[in-house]
């Protein structure tokens, strides 16, 4: 198994910008896997990704420096081992608000002894020779549960001490909406921004990595300049969009009323 870029952006001391895809296709993938991100995401809890189109998003990404990542729509063995055997090299887990959960989620991802993941690793084997890939995967993959309640914020520090997890992911929209606030990505509310700050804390003290879901530059260099270590820059739908209403509003503005 190659080594994981994300690990070696970390190592270096700098955040991985990742970028994330809620678009089924290969080719918009290829698109994205060339615009300098360091790490891909597919997402397959509120994209509209399935199994096939992750794989068909990660064959088309092969051959570009970006490291192959999936958010799984649960955290549940099956799909874990899965996405896993088709090539990601890091997992994002929903929803994980306890140490338990968080536990769960490393015995899914990892081989035995330190886990329970059945051996069939069907693409990522093609990574590296036959049998050198279970060698490293343990260490290799990147697995990142997801702090996105109150719950989780209430167990925070349980959840980080589990061993076997790189860091947390955190869902700005789901962890407001918890906390009875609107949904939306890049956060003000002083008590979230407080909890911003303790989570950046409590993983620097463990050597984690903690990453965040920005909708955008503005908001990914806020989150890095406040310790996050791995930004996620909207996705790709939404990047498409925000461009052309942009070009659309332009032309409409700049064309004094022809269009």
């Amino acid at each position: 198994m190659a080594t994981n870029n994300v690990k070696k952006v970390w190592a270096s001391g700098k955040a991985v910008v990742n970028a994330w895809l809620a678009i089924p296709s290969g080719f918009s993938a290829e698109v994205i896997a060339q615009c300098g991100f360091d790490s891909v995401t597919v997402d397959m809890q509120h994209g509209v990704q399935d199994y096939l189109s992750m794989v068909q998003c990660f064959q088309a990404m092969n051959g570009h420096p970006v490291t192959p990542m999936v958010r799984v729509p649960w955290n549940e063995p099956g799909i874990i081992g899965k996405v896993l055997d088709g090539g990601a090299y890091g997992v994002i887990c929903p929803m994980i608000n306890t140490p338990q959960e968080a536990k769960n989620l490393v015995q899914y991802a990892k081989y035995p002894p330190k886990g329970t993941r059945s051996n069939g690793p069907i693409r990522s084997g093609m990574y590296g020779s036959a049998g050198t890939y279970q060698q490293t995967a343990n260490d290799e993959i990147v697995l990142l549960p997801m702090m996105e309640t109150r719950t989780a914020v209430e167990n925070m520090e349980s959840i980080l001490d589990v061993e076997g997890i790189d860091g947390v992911y955190i869902g700005p929209s789901d962890l407001g909406f918890s906390y009875g606030l609107v949904p939306k990505l890049d956060r003000d509310e002083p008590e979230i921004l407080k909890i911003y700050e303790k989570i950046v804390k409590e993983c620097g003290k463990r050597g984690l990595n903690p990453g965040i879901h920005c909708s955008g530059a503005e908001g990914a260099v806020r989150a890095i300049n406040m310790g996050f270590k791995l930004v996620t820059l909207s996705n790709e739908s939404g990047l498409m969009m925000t461009y052309a209403k942009m070009q659309v509003n332009q032309t409409r503005k700049d064309s004094g009323g022809k269009a």
